[in-house]
């Protein structure tokens, strides 16, 4: 009972930290969480959360450090493997041995090889705690990009680092070259477990699919297992198991990609639950710290060898030494890259770039974790030397980084309101767009032939929200130009079609009187685009031409049998869907950069009447309550997919807060109606 409630209130914790995120978005979450958990201490009921340090690293940095494995994107973090390499290899080397003798330094009760364990654990970064504060701090898509790679990367290499140097802390022995010699070990065969491992349990899944289970819990289990299964079958091998968790998460990332698309069920409920894990473990995190906090402090405070300003000045100039190796190492690298190297894979060196990419090397999860891992014994029973002040230097490093991201970051990077109001309004509209073209595309990997016609309708819908945000951007007064783009390429568009009209007549595969039908269609359109006013008034006849005919059709008596017109309808319907597929393809060879929304606007248009001639509207009354059902589910489905790719595309740093929240606003708004509507589809 004891444990449910300890672990209760740290999750009322984290949601009251993401709460108060909400309505002071100027502090990071992170930061409420540390705050948080500090409090908690000061209440008369206390928690003890003692942590066995080996459960620590495998209970949050194995999932974590998958979970980056998995989600970042490969492509970009091969063509960034240079940089991420120099900065995850060898400023985690650089911090070790700078950092190691500062620290020994400034505190000579720390031993050499204790002082380097303390870098070594402060040289990771964790870019999990920038992209929390990434709704104040606008920083450039290919400095995210490293940011996240080197946060992969360095998690490995300075663990392990930090390892050996607990190691030769503990033993007293230390060796260069066996060093060496053991990390290229340890590195090459946690890589190779976490594969083999990787594929083994990925295989697995196949093999349980094979037989029909597509039970979508059953398989989001094994993925949860996945990353402690990897890490402790490494770690049994006394290999890396931080490597092996890289590397499968990168390995499981590869086979998503390539065999999952099929199992749209399963990437919706892992892109869900994965969030909700790394969500949780990394508020745990924070709050764990903050509660360690008032107890590490208060043992160091009272500590008569040391003075309370004395200890905090440490923190100080430990952080201040960690940003200014950073920003050194940063800037010559990127002044050798563009000196020496034809291929420039990121922007030209900068002053400020580099001031950024510093000041966002913030220490987190990964640090807390190592910190408590340390031993509180040597080899010969004696007590670890100052690992209670270890503690406390790694976690007031946390604290100040933190501090320094939240606070002076925004202060130096290019902020969203920078670029104006319409700058800011086409972004969103940009994002709202992809999201629903990603939900388009969920929809249509569900599709089968029990819920066709339910797909087609909810495409339909989502296909006249698109043209509805290109109008607003259309109708936008700040870009005049748009609305005579449009024209053009509708005219364009009709001129494809008529094209293709006297193609299929030529071939006969329509009749005269089809083609004409269409024909006068397509002038009757050409007519109406000549301008604004003639537009209204072609819409407005055509919509009393329909009700003319609708009320004397029944009076009037033809030649023609009722299945001859039936014919006519459906061979118009069928050269209208080629037709509207041929001026789609005439648009595409026509967009580029100065026409592209007004062409997006076009071929949404085409792209609706497509769907809804697909769709039909004959559907049968006994059918509708189980067309409606199917209609609900796709939408929920695609609803979640939407909240997905917005929360993807906020942690990989492609939007901002504010830009995330207004997005999840307009699907909220999207979702009422809906469901409201469904039963219109």
């Amino acid at each position: 009972m004891d444990i449910f409630l300890v672990v209760l209130v740290l999750l009322t914790l984290i949601f009251i930290s993401n709460m108060l995120n909400r309505f002071i978005p100027v502090v990071s979450i992170p930061l409420f969480q540390i705050a948080l958990g500090a409090a908690l201490d000061i209440f008369p009921v206390r928690l003890h959360i003692p942590l066995n340090p080996e459960l620590f690293l495998v209970l949050f940095v194995a999932p974590l450090l998958f979970n980056d494995g998995k989600r970042i994107p490969r492509e970009e973090l091969w063509n960034l493997r240079s940089p991420i390499l120099f900065l995850a290899l060898g400023l985690v080397f650089a911090t070790v041995l700078v950092g190691g003798y500062v620290i020994h330094g400034l505190i000579p009760s720390i031993p050499l090889p204790a002082a380097f364990a303390l870098a070594a654990i402060l040289s990771p970064t964790d870019a999990v705690a920038v992209g929390a504060m990434s709704g104040r701090i606008r920083l450039p898509k290919d400095i995210m990009r490293l940011l996240e790679g080197e946060a992969l990367m360095n998690d490995a290499s300075g663990l392990v680092a930090f390892k050996f140097a607990v190691a030769a802390t503990v033993t007293g022995v230390f060796s260069l070259f066996n060093a060496t010699l053991d990390f290229a070990l340890i590195a090459v065969g946690g890589l190779a477990i976490g594969v083999l491992v990787s594929f083994l349990l990925i295989g697995l899944r196949v093999y349980i699919r094979r037989f029909g289970m597509e039970d979508v819990t059953m398989h989001m289990l094994i993925q949860i297992l996945t990353p402690f299964i990897i890490y402790l079958a490494a770690e049994e091998l006394h290999m890396s198991g931080i490597l092996a968790v890289v590397a499968g998460g990168i390995v499981h990332a590869i086979a998503r990609d390539r065999s999952e698309s099929s199992m749209v069920k399963l990437q919706i409920v892992s892109n869900s639950t994965w969030s909700v894990i790394v969500f949780i473990l990394n508020g745990l995190v924070f709050v764990l710290l903050g509660l360690q906090i008032p107890a590490v402090t208060g043992v160091i405070f009272r500590d008569p060898a040391f003075s309370n300003y004395q200890a905090i000045g440490h923190i100080f100039i430990i952080s201040f030494t960690l940003i200014l190796l950073r920003f050194l190492w940063i800037y010559l690298f990127w002044l050798s890259t563009h000196a020496w190297s034809n291929k420039k894979i990121l922007r030209k060196p900068s002053f400020r770039d580099s001031v950024l990419t510093s000041l966002s090397g913030v220490r987190g999860a990964v640090t807390l974790a190592a910190a408590f891992s340390i031993p509180y014994a040597l080899q010969d029973g004696s007590p670890f030397p100052q690992r209670d002040l270890i503690i406390f230097l790694a976690a007031g490093v946390i604290l100040v980084t933190l501090l320094t991201a939240s606070f002076v970051l925004p202060l130096i990077s290019k902020r969203e309101k920078e670029d104006g109001e319409e700058a800011r309004r086409k972004n969103r509209q940009t994002a709202r767009v992809a999201i629903m073209q990603v939900a388009i595309q969920a929809v249509k990997e569900e599709m089968n032939e029990e819920n066709k016609e339910a797909s087609s309708a909810v495409i339909s819908d989502y296909n006249r929200l698109i043209q509805e945000v290109h109008r607003e951007s259309t109708d936008n007064k700040t870009n005049p130009q748009l609305d005579q783009l449009e024209v053009e390429i509708r005219l364009k568009a009709l001129t494809a079609e008529r094209k293709e009209v006297k193609r299929l007549y030529e071939e006969g595969q329509i009749s005269r009187r089809t083609s004409a039908a269409l024909h006068r269609k397509i002038d009757h359109m050409e007519t109406a685009l000549s301008g604004t006013f003639h537009l209204r008034l072609f819409h407005i006849a055509y919509r009393l031409r329909r009700l003319l005919v609708s009320l004397f059709r029944s009076r009037r008596h033809t030649t023609s049998s009722p299945s001859s017109i039936v014919q006519d309808l459906v061979m118009i319907k069928e050269t209208k869907l080629k037709t509207s597929k041929a001026a789609i393809e005439a648009v595409r060879k026509q967009i580029h950069e100065d026409n592209e929304l007004a062409c997006q606007v076009v071929i949404s248009s085409y792209a609706e009447v497509i769907n809804r001639i697909s769709l039909g509207h004959q559907r049968q009354v006994p059918r509708d309550k189980q067309f409606n059902q199917h209609k609900k589910e796709i939408q929920l489905k695609a609803i979640q997919v939407e909240r997905n790719e917005v929360q993807a595309q906020f942690e990989q740093g492609l939007i901002n807060r504010e830009t995330a929240n207004h997005l999840r606003k307009a699907i909220l708004y999207t979702e009422a109606a809906m469901l409201e509507n469904n039963e219109f589809g």
